[in-house]
């Protein structure tokens, strides 16, 4: 019975400690929120202007960009995905991973090719687990991105776009992240960058036609066509910084529940290892009394007999 005590004594150590662990993790997470969040909430009006200028731009000006129009037989499509450089985070990464992979066979079985670039260390695994080709990969900044990695993010995108799908250009890009919803939700969302799509445009446009609003006239210098191209890299690299703001934020917040799921857990079991520890302790000490009962009442019989 000691040496179970002694087993019992030596796992709630290890437990507690593993709790002190995760209960660190889950205030570091909590800490790092607010501050990405906060990053989200400022570049979102940035990256929404921006889209707004791209989208009057294109439709104020009657010029055929390769980044605007919609290709007639797209046989390629650029698609990009962010997951975590780090674990300890749930279903973080693998949700937005197969987020992604339902969105390429869904482009697949539209007969196109996909070329996959990928950001983050978890996705980067996988893909090489499974020995796939990845056109690029970006690790070592998902908990904290800054504008800079999303241009380096850009780039090699913005280069695919506008080659033609002859010379190893792509019709379409698409990009895989996970919205920040709140504290609790986080949704794995898959979008499409470009061309951009002018459907809600036309019919938002349609209600402004229709009501007293005064339409605005755009003149364009030197020319559209320059114009959407200066706007274009600055519209792909602003929505790629939020959605990396987005899913660090996702990230965090993820992780910070999956550590504070781990501590409640941890505590759970110390609790138990404790009651299983008392009732070892408890057998013990009658077995013991047991013993003493026993070997006293020997001696008295043992005594009684002798008196005779």
């Amino acid at each position: 019975m000691g040496a179970q005590i002694r087993v019992y004594k030596r796992r709630i150590k290890s437990v507690s400690a593993t709790k002190k662990i995760t209960k660190a993790m889950e205030m570091i997470a909590a800490s790092r929120i607010i501050k990405a969040q906060r990053q989200v909430a400022a570049s979102t009006p940035y990256a929404d202007e921006l889209t707004s200028a791209v989208t009057a731009v294109a439709h104020g000006a009657d010029v055929k960009h390769p980044l605007t129009t919609e290709v007639e037989n797209p046989k390629r499509a650029a698609v990009l995905l962010i997951t975590s450089d780090r674990g300890l985070a749930g279903g973080y990464s693998s949700n937005a991973i197969k987020a992604a992979e339902h969105l390429t066979s869904e482009l697949t079985h539209d007969r196109k090719d996909v070329q996959t670039y990928v950001v983050g260390r978890k996705g980067v695994a996988y893909y090489n687990f499974r020995e796939r080709k990845v056109e690029e990969t970006w690790t070592g900044f998902t908990d904290s991105p800054t504008y800079a990695d999303a241009k380096a993010v850009a780039a090699p995108l913005i280069e695919a776009l506008t080659q033609d799908t002859a010379e190893g250009g792509v019709d379409e890009l698409h990009i895989v992240f996970t919205e920040f919803v709140s504290m609790m939700t986080q949704t794995p969302v898959e979008r499409r960058m470009l061309p951009l799509s002018f459907e809600k445009t036309a019919e938002e446009s349609a209600q402004v036609f229709m009501s007293d609003r005064v339409h605005a006239l755009y003149e364009f210098e030197p020319s559209a066509e320059e114009v959407l191209d200066a706007l274009l890299p600055r519209y792909v690299e602003s929505r790629i910084y939020n959605a990396l703001l987005q899913a660090a934020a996702s990230e965090h917040a993820a992780r910070r529940r999956a550590m504070k799921s781990a501590t409640d857990n941890a505590e759970d079991l110390i609790k138990s290892l404790k009651r299983l520890a008392n009732a070892a302790r408890q057998a013990d000490i009658t077995q013991e009394i047991s013993e003493i009962v026993g070997g006293a009442s020997a001696l008295a019989d043992a005594s009684a007999g002798s008196d005779r």
